[in-house]
Formats: structure tokens, C-alpha cells, sequence
């Protein structure tokens, strides 16, 4: 009754809405589905920095992502062709969050997943906060537990492939929790 009352009730719904299109909606968790290789074939959980970094304006319905070499982005990339126009996915530590998503953005990715470098991390996400400085990133930056990035790199190095294929933002928020494909050693 409260909404009607404070005439709040548009506005929220606008905002519900303007979340799911996002690829929010749960805990304001941001997911994508890798869609190749099949063996990894899972929705996973990822959260957006803090305080910099843009969000997604487009659906992916495919597009790459690509593993940095070097793993840590923190500078120059041997594979920064590779990275153009796609989704770059690189490891925790070295240098700040911030750095890494000026690096990918540098090449020209559209996004950087930052897993985290404890592998046996299925738990904890991290806040991914500003570090300081007065520099500034344009494209999203998500944080991916560790045991996913570690478990996503493995696969690829298995099949011999340079790249995943995905698709993102996945909107959760309408899957019935018996039909999302979530990772089998994550629990959410």
C-alpha cells in the first residue's frame, strides 16, 4: 500500500526494470554463460566494480572472451590484437583493479573479468574500488571468483583453444533455480 500512497511505485518499477535489462536483479550480481567450450558450458556470478568502469549498454549474445597474456594485464599484452572488440578475462594481482581495466581498455575490450588469484576461492566475491588516482575506465570491470577463472582457464588450455565464447549480461532474475546451469563447485 505504501507505494501508491508516496507515489513511488513507477519509479521503482522503472528501476526494476532498467536492473534486468542490465543483467542485474539478484543481489546485484551481473552473470554471463560461457557457451564454448561445452565442458564449462555454466551461468556464472560476477560483480561490478565499485567505483569505476561503465556498464553494459548491449546484450552479447556471442563474443570472446579472451585470457590476458600476460595473465595480470598489467601491462602491455602479448595477445592485445586479440583482445580488441572482446572480453578480456585476467587474474588478481600485481597492480590495481583500476590498472588492469585501463589496460584492456587500451587494446580496445569491451569489458575485463578480473578472477581472482586464490583458485580454491568459491566464495568471496571482492569490492573492486578505485585505487586512488584520478584516472578513470570507460568499459565494465566484473570480479569472477577464483576457482571459476581457474576453472575456465583449464578448460581452454585442455581443448587448446585461445578463447571462450559467451554471452553477456544473463538475466537470472526469470530462470527457475532448478534450470539455471551453475557451476557444479559454486554454490550461490
Amino acid at each position: 500500500m505504501w507505494p501508491l500512497v508516496c507515489g513511488c511505485w513507477p519509479a521503482l518499477v522503472l528501476l526494476q526494470q532498467a536492473l534486468l535489462t542490465a543483467g542485474l536483479g539478484v543481489n546485484e550480481y551481473l552473470y554471463f554463460q560461457v557457451l564454448s567450450p561445452g565442458d564449462i558450458r555454466y551461468i556464472f556470478q560476477t560483480n561490478l566494480a565499485k567505483d569505476f568502469g561503465g556498464i553494459f549498454h548491449t546484450r552479447y549474445e556471442q563474443i570472446y572472451l579472451v585470457p590476458a597474456d600476460p595473465p595480470h594485464a598489467c601491462s602491455d599484452l602479448n595477445n592485445g590484437a586479440f583482445i580488441q572488440d572482446q572480453i578480456a578475462l585476467v587474474e588478481r594481482g600485481d597492480c590495481s583493479f583500476l590498472s588492469k581495466a585501463r589496460v584492456i581498455q587500451e587494446h580496445g575490450g569491451r569489458a575485463v573479468i578480473i578472477s581472482d588469484n586464490m583458485y580454491d576461492n568459491d566464495s568471496s566475491h571482492i569490492e573492486m574500488v578505485q585505487d586512488g588516482t584520478a584516472r578513470e575506465s570507460e568499459i565494465p570491470a566484473l570480479f569472477l571468483l577464483g576457482k571459476d577463472g581457474y576453472m575456465i582457464r583449464r578448460s581452454l588450455e585442455l581443448h587448446g583453444l585461445p578463447w571462450a565464447v559467451i554471452s553477456i549480461p544473463v538475466n537470472v532474475s526469470g530462470i527457475p533455480t532448478f534450470q539455471l546451469k551453475q557451476p557444479p563447485w559454486t554454490l550461490w
